[in-house]
């Protein structure tokens, strides 16, 4: 045990299955030492050879910060326009207000408008060291987790978003980030407004397979009141013909 860590009160299976997608903050900083902490943990990551090729650039509060917030904002406007178009947010149970697709809507709304006054803003980037491989978020992806851990063991929340994709030249610009740097990602941290919990997925038996596709083993069952959901992809409507 590091002395100079923060205790945390949240079990590490208790952290993993009942850490949410957190979007909506407190209007208060991420304190440094929590920040330095969490990244610790992030940077403790499993690498493969060792190569630690994550990096990340963690905006707060200072002018070139807001600005980059500002303009990943204008990409989250952008992606979320489109996806509540084409997902139908606005449709079918998204037309009854206290349905789960209506409540997502709001949340969305919400984080979307809020962008640039997150607390904290973290871009985890990977350093190619070969050309682009489909494997290679494998470099990153486990660092991403173990921030978003840490940051639930300290109190807080935070949600993965791609936003930045659509700025990204203008993002690496203003940060001067290296061309050959990949921004993986986009990591928003706070204090929670709502609350950690349970999170619900589709029952284990229908994600755990065994010696064949679709066919679970027979230990593969949830605990005693594991609760559900059907929520998946969104049904494409097919032509008709």
């Amino acid at each position: 045990m590091l002395d100079d860590l923060r205790q945390d009160s949240v079990g590490l299976l208790e952290g993993i299955t009942n850490t949410r997608a957190i979007r909506r903050y407190k209007d208060e900083p991420v304190a440094a030492q929590d920040l330095r902490d969490m990244l610790f943990a992030a940077t403790r990551a499993p690498s493969g050879s060792n190569r630690q090729p994550f990096r990340f650039v963690v905006l707060t509060d200072s002018e070139k910060a807001m600005q980059a917030k500002a303009l990943i904002k204008q990409g989250a406007e952008s992606v979320w326009r489109a996806k509540r178009t084409n997902d139908q947010y606005d449709q079918r149970s998204g037309a009854d207000s206290a349905s789960p697709k209506a409540r997502m809507a709001k949340t969305m709304d919400s984080y979307v408008d809020n962008f640039d006054k997150v607390p904290a803003l973290i871009l985890p980037c990977l350093v190619r060291y070969r050309e682009p491989t489909p494997m290679e978020g494998a470099s990153v992806y486990p660092a991403v987790q173990n921030l978003l851990l840490a940051a639930r063991a300290l109190g807080y929340g935070g949600v993965i978003t791609g936003f930045h994709h659509m700025v990204e030249a203008e993002l690496k610009a203003l940060l001067d980030i290296p061309e050959e740097v990949f921004v993986s990602c986009t990591v928003t941290i706070g204090k929670p407004q709502g609350r950690h919990g349970p999170v619900r997925r589709r029952p284990r038996n229908e994600l755990v397979y065994g010696d064949a596709w679709n066919t679970a083993p027979d230990w593969a069952v949830d605990p005693v009141g594991t609760r559900h959901t059907s929520a998946g992809p969104p049904t494409k409507t097919r032509p008709k013909t």
